[in-house]
């Protein structure tokens, strides 16, 4: 039952963070249903926890997460990340987190060739 109710605790977070960073008017609200449905559900939250710290803060990249972010998919992972930092208070930065997501799937995919 404890192990239920933290995964039901990090998918709340997940959602909570997604919802603190996605942009309210930057996606049609059909296109953000579109990201959840075919994206979001592929990756654990806490991997995708794990990629929100990684690009957008300092956080360090748990290579068992680099399966799911490769399963999950290239498209999936550039539109997740470039929806996120499309937010108004993150204008600026784009570049850097851009550079952060490019070289966070790399290594990924490159871990993923040697497993």
């Amino acid at each position: 039952m404890a192990k239920l109710g933290s995964h039901v605790t990090a998918l709340f977070i997940v959602v909570a963070l997604v919802c603190a960073f996605v942009p309210v008017f930057s996606v049609e609200e059909a296109e953000a249903k579109t990201l959840w449905d075919t994206c979001l559900v592929k990756i654990t939250p806490k991997c995708a926890l794990n990629m929100i710290a990684v690009v957008f803060g300092n956080g360090t990249l748990i290579e068992s997460c680099c399966q799911d972010l490769v399963q999950e998919g290239k498209v999936c992972h550039d539109n997740l990340i470039k929806y996120i930092a499309d937010r108004p208070s993150l204008i600026g930065r784009e570049t850097q987190y851009l550079k952060k997501r490019d070289d966070v799937w790399s290594h990924c995919v490159s871990i993923s060739k040697t497993a």
